[in-house]
């Protein structure tokens, strides 16, 4: 009887398992409820920077600058709620963000009966190659974006350059003609002619919110915060002389002309007031 008394302790202590515990009702543990997003939001998580929430969104960059009133782009903080889509769109028809894998970029989903666009991030101009921005082109690649509205023209008798400036009127970015001018339907802002190295100008006083080449169709690319509503673009630069958060006076030289990502050298100018496009010519000084 010794003996097989030992022999079951021993036995009892040979097995280690550890028997699992289990909640006594029996039911599945209940995943704690997420809290929920308006539409037309993003809650910024870690390691993620405002040109990766543009890409997954299908924005530009300037616009969600000016959604938000960003004075620093490179200074979002993890948890903060950003815009991601006009002010102005519906409850429940904001942006929707557009899954991305490991080692994929932002694609927006194509329109029926319109062809794929091709792996490439997605940028201020429209995919499917280097073309001039357009409504109807950023329509065709990017389904589901809200409507561009045609703003009402500035009052005769209280003109909105002088509100929009950060001193005086606005100035002509370049000197060159102009070979295209504003349309709602195929062009966001003027087009105007030169050659390499021309200088372009700032139009207005303001900050430089942006300086780089990321995104697509509008080549080496300035974007210039005037105040909480304007802000100008300047596009297909061949060289750029500042730099993001660098403070200009209206007339500073900021760039030279070039033909960066477009078919002939000129300058593509924007005026965005609250980040839709207007038509520059009715705040430029007549020439």
């Amino acid at each position: 009887m010794p003996a097989l008394l030992a022999t079951l302790v021993l036995a009892g202590c040979a097995s280690s398992g550890v028997a699992p515990v289990r909640d006594g009702s029996g039911a599945p543990p209940v995943a704690a409820p997420v809290p929920s997003v308006p539409a037309g939001m993003h809650v910024v998580k870690q390691g993620e920077t405002l040109l990766g929430i543009a890409r997954q969104y299908g924005v530009t960059l300037p616009d969600l600058v000016s959604w938000n009133g960003l004075t620093d782009p490179n200074q979002i903080q993890v948890g903060q709620t950003l815009r991601v889509g006009p002010s102005d769109v519906a409850s429940g028809d904001g942006a929707t963000a557009i899954p991305i894998g490991d080692g994929a970029v932002a694609m927006p989903v194509p329109a029926p009966g319109t062809t794929e666009p091709s792996a490439a991030p997605l940028k201020q101009a429209p995919l499917g190659g280097r073309q001039p921005y357009s409504d109807d082109a950023w329509a065709k690649a990017s389904p589901g974006a809200a409507p561009v509205e045609t703003p009402a023209p500035p009052a005769a008798a209280s003109p909105e350059p002088a509100k929009a400036a950060a001193t005086g009127e606005w100035q002509w970015p370049a000197s060159g003609r102009v070979l295209a001018g504003y349309n709602e339907a195929s062009n966001k802002g003027v087009d105007i002619g030169g050659s390499v190295g021309d200088p372009v100008f700032a139009a207005a006083a303001g900050k430089v919110v942006y300086a780089g080449s990321g995104l697509r169709g509008y080549g080496k690319l300035v974007v210039i915060k005037h105040n909480q509503e304007y802000n100008s673009v300047y596009a297909h630069n061949d060289k750029l002389l500042v730099k993001e958060d660098d403070q200009v006076t209206q007339g500073q030289k900021i760039a030279e002309l070039g033909s960066s990502e477009t078919d002939r050298p000129k300058l593509h100018f924007e005026i965005r007031k609250q980040g839709k496009a207007i038509d520059p010519m009715k705040y430029l000084p007549a020439r």
